[in-house]
């Protein structure tokens, strides 16, 4: 044993020696646990910043409580600038417009349209954000009250050809071409737009929306009794407008589904000028051709062998339909209604031909029951 070692004290043997650190190990503290965030920490629904979904009814309701505010103020200027901004923000976001209807935003447009002292051009923009709103929220529109009356008047100012093409939005539904269709003094104003001076936007918006309304088959004979068949007829001769005589064409083609439109195709010789039409080279494009053929198929469906004479008896009605059917560059669907047209006129010219048939023989029965010097022929003898 070293004597030299220092003896360790009483005290300071029962104390561990303390062992270096391995190498290759360092000792590490560990880090205290952080303390779960209380509940003043965590974030509310009103700190935090709202979505953008959220934000499109809130700018809606600011939008519309605007305009509520300057109409309830009698304020023309900022009623004027509050529609306007309704037409800007629902041309320029889509997503904002059923939050619009759902603000109330509808009825306060409608009124703009009947009321006398707004000011034309906010007319104007109340009608276009009520198309634009339309787009994308149908049936709230539709279900506005007094909407349809407002469209009405509309027709008839500076805002027609908005006003229109939200009628034409409207009857993209089905179930509301009924409930249009029943208001005479709208297809009415409709029709007058075919009359007014020319405004190639209103007279196309109206066609497409005539075209809404004849879809749904009860509203034919309204549209005939307020004078549409002469109207469109009218556009078909007389417009050289891109796009009209196509449109026209289309609304006639319907319409001429009913049995009340023959009349009214007699007084203004429709059916010789859509044969005109049908005929090569008649009409300026393939798809005015291909109307007037629907046109007349439709007629002849509609007025039975009354319509199907009155075409046949047309000279060169047959082979002008003929021609259409054969035509190698003519689209299927002109083709089609072609070839069905062309059966029809030789089925009713087989059943007229039997009519006179039979006509004959009453005929010849009838002067030989009437004349007593004419006999009926003897039978067969039975003996040889």
């Amino acid at each position: 044993m070293n004597s030299y070692l220092p003896r360790r004290s009483d005290r300071d043997r029962d104390r561990p020696t303390k062992q270096p650190p391995k190498r290759g190990h360092q000792q590490t503290t560990p880090k205290p646990h952080p303390d779960p965030p209380r509940l003043a920490d965590t974030p509310t629904r009103s700190a935090r910043a709202p979505t953008a979904m959220e934000a499109k009814p809130h700018t809606a309701r600011v939008l519309v409580g605007r305009l509520r505010g300057a109409a309830a103020a009698c304020d023309g200027a900022a009623t004027a600038a509050a529609v306007a901004d309704i037409r800007l923000a629902s041309k320029d976001d889509p997503d904002i417009r059923a939050p619009l209807a759902e603000a109330g935003a509808v009825p306060l447009l409608a009124a703009q349209l009947t009321s006398s002292a707004g000011a034309p051009a906010a007319s104007v923009d109340a009608a276009a954000a009520l198309l634009n709103i339309s787009i994308s929220a149908r049936e709230q529109v539709a279900s506005a009250p007094g909407l349809l009356d407002a469209l009405t008047a509309a027709l008839r100012t500076d805002a027609a050809h908005h006003a229109a093409a939200t009628v034409h939005s409207l009857l993209c539904a089905e179930s509301q071409r009924a409930a249009i269709g029943a208001r005479r003094p709208l297809l009415a104003a409709l029709v007058a737009l075919l009359r007014a001076p020319p405004s190639t936007r209103a007279t196309k918006d109206a066609l497409k929306a005539l075209f809404g309304v004849a879809l749904y088959p009860p509203n034919r004979a309204t549209l005939v009794s307020l004078g549409a068949v002469q109207a469109l007829f009218a556009l078909v001769m007389t417009d050289g407008r891109d796009g009209i005589v196509e449109d026209a064409t289309a609304v006639v083609a319907q319409v001429a589904g009913c049995a009340e439109s023959l009349e009214a195709f007699r007084w203004v010789s429709g059916v010789r000028i859509l044969l005109d039409l049908v005929e090569s080279g008649g009409a300026a494009t393939p798809r005015a051709r291909e109307n007037a053929a629907a046109a007349l198929l439709n007629l002849v469906v509609a007025g039975g062998d009354a319509a199907a004479a009155e075409v046949a008896n047309v000279g060169g009605a047959e082979e002008t339909v003929r021609e259409l059917a054969e035509d190698s560059t003519a689209s299927p669907r002109g083709k089609a209604k072609a070839e069905a047209l062309l059966r029809a006129l030789e089925g009713a010219a087989a059943a007229a031909a039997r009519k006179r048939e039979h006509r004959f023989a009453d005929f010849l029965n009838g002067i030989v029951q009437s004349d007593p010097y004419i006999s009926s022929p003897s039978p067969a003898s039975t003996q040889g």
